[in-house]
This record gives C-alpha cells, structure tokens and sequence, in this order.
C-alpha cells in the first residue's frame, strides 16, 4: 500500500458508482444549463435556426411563465450542442425541449400538449 508522506498509508475512499439507467448524465446537463441561464425553466432546441436554411444546432430558452429568455448566440450554440451529444438518440428533425428542472427532454408537439392539458 501506498505511503503518503509521513509514513501513514493511505486511506481507501468508497467509490460512488454511476447507474446509468437514473439518468444522471441527463441531469447534469440540465443543472449545468440551469446554470449558465439562472432565468430560464426550459431549453428548446432544434437543428434549424429560424434564418437560416442550412442545419444549424439552434437553442431558445424560455422562464417558468413561457417567455422568451435571451440568449446570446454563444450561450445558445453551446447549449444545443450540449443537449444533442448527450441525446444522440433523439429525431433532430423536429425541436425538443429540455425541462431544466427534471432533466426529462421531450419533442416540442407533446410539450405543447401538455402545457395545454390535452394530454
């Protein structure tokens, strides 16, 4: 065992495993997002910037009330950057909003409904 440097050994520290299936990556990303726009309750991000008529990686914020959060435009680049690498998985024809309170990304389509009580 590994001596520290007055002569004592090291104490072993208990690894704390990720669990891939509680979504931590998922929540990180949001907190980290919540972060950089302490305004903004949701992110919505889509490959097409309004424009432009080239796939661009594109992100809108919007506060707990559903108005628009100004972003700048490295603010805005970062943050759909951020949401596609960690959901690769997602269709990115279409836009997804990312809750920053839950961290749960949803297409835009059903968050509307939601928010309309239509579902």
């Amino acid at each position: 065992m590994p001596e520290s440097g007055n002569g004592s050994a090291y104490t072993a520290k208990p690894v704390q495993a990720l669990d891939p299936a509680t979504g931590s990556r998922q929540r990180r990303l949001a907190t980290r997002l919540a972060d950089m726009v302490p305004s903004a309750r949701t992110i919505r991000v889509s490959q097409h910037e309004p424009d432009r008529t080239w796939p661009s990686p594109y992100a809108r914020a919007y506060n707990a009330q559903g108005r628009v959060v100004a972003l700048n435009r490295a603010q805005g680049l970062t943050a759909a950057r951020w949401v596609m690498r960690v959901h690769a998985w997602a269709n990115w024809s279409e836009a997804h909003d990312l809750d920053l309170a839950t961290g749960v990304l949803r297409p835009a389509v059903e968050a509307h409904a939601a928010a309309d009580g239509r579902r």
